[in-house]
């Protein structure tokens, strides 16, 4: 749903047909196969998806309300339209929303949270304004389907301090876990430097810092703090997405333990990602080592790699396959 027509314009001026088609059609081609579809968007009027904006932050929506009526409308159009959608198990109304880096906050390892949020509570820069205003318009039109809500800072589980729950059984709180990025998101042009269990220099202020599964839970903790405090129940906290590069030394050991911390606490989980079609780096069935050159055969001549010959025995893929299975 990010055609130019709708996104790229100051105003939004109604789905666009062909762009609805297309997702319907995929929306019917997962109920056929008997997959549920969590529904999200990467763009919504005034917050253009970066790779389509010229690799530049659209930071319209945090300036101006208006994006926030736009955004709420948008939704509400689409959840008319999808509410009835057998596949549609959720609504997720924006991917890793980041106002932060709109207005002077970028790293959570060394800025006060509070001191940044007290500034411009009650502004178009408040996520939570954005969220009230798109959940209270999906619900004039679909009152049951789950929604789903990203804490700020790109999902980090620390932005979740200053979520302000909503009051509806039906909404759902969502983080990503790719941290600590530094050791998370190495890959062959960067290098490998960092292994898991190990140290890696995080923050601005490149501080040291220890990470195994204790140091994972200690940066989750946020998370259990903020649904006690607010009496959430675990059932409607999600960690949406977490993931290492599987090349990362280690990267086994880095997915068995989320996984264990967030069964322990009663969190959905949902790792990145199953058969990541431009990418290789978290695409776990391939193990730990360098794809083959049939694999960038197949991507060359514009194909999906043929998954016949891929060894999915390996222990990362063993891993996630328990907690599936669990």
């Amino acid at each position: 749903m990010s055609h130019s027509r709708n996104f790229v314009a100051d105003r939004y001026e109604g789905i666009v047909e062909e762009d609805f088609i297309k997702l319907k059609e995929d929306l019917d081609a997962g109920y056929a196969r008997g997959s549920k579809v969590v529904l999200t968007v990467l763009s919504l009027p005034g917050n253009r998806w970066r790779q389509f904006n010229n690799y530049k932050n659209d930071d319209r929506i945090w300036q101006d309300l208006k994006y926030h009526e736009q955004a709420a409308l948008f939704w509400k159009d689409l959840a008319f339209r999808l509410k009835d959608h057998p596949a549609v198990v959720g609504y997720n109304v924006i991917n890793e929303p980041h106002p932060e880096t709109a207005t002077g906050f970028n790293d959570f390892w060394t800025e006060d949270y509070d001191k940044w949020y007290n500034k411009l509570e009650n502004t178009p820069a408040d996520l939570n304004l954005l969220y009230e205003t798109i959940v209270d318009s999906i619900r004039t039109v679909d009152t049951d389907t789950p929604i789903i809500l990203d804490s700020g800072l790109f999902a980090t589980p620390w932005a979740i301090k200053y979520l302000k729950p909503i009051d509806d059984d039906n909404v759902l709180y969502a983080f990503h876990m790719y941290e600590p990025y530094e050791m998370t998101g190495q890959n062959r042009q960067k290098g490998f430097t960092y292994t898991y269990p190990g140290k890696v220099k995080v923050g601005e202020d490149q501080a040291e810092k220890m990470f195994d599964k204790a140091a994972l839970k200690d940066f989750l903790e946020p998370v259990v703090q903020w649904t006690e405090q607010h009496n959430i129940p675990n059932n409607r906290i999600i960690a949406e997405e977490f993931g290492i590069n599987r090349m990362v030394d280690g990267a086994d050991q880095y997915v068995k333990d989320l996984i264990d911390i967030f069964d322990e606490y009663g969190w959905h989980w949902a790792f990145y990602a199953f058969r990541e079609d431009t990418w290789e780096g978290m695409d776990f069935e391939l193990g730990s080592q360098p794809v083959k050159w049939a694999y960038w055969k197949a991507k060359e001549d514009g194909e999906l790699p043929d998954r016949k010959d891929i060894e999915v025995d390996n222990s990362i893929w063993d891993a996630l396959k328990k907690g599936l299975n669990k």
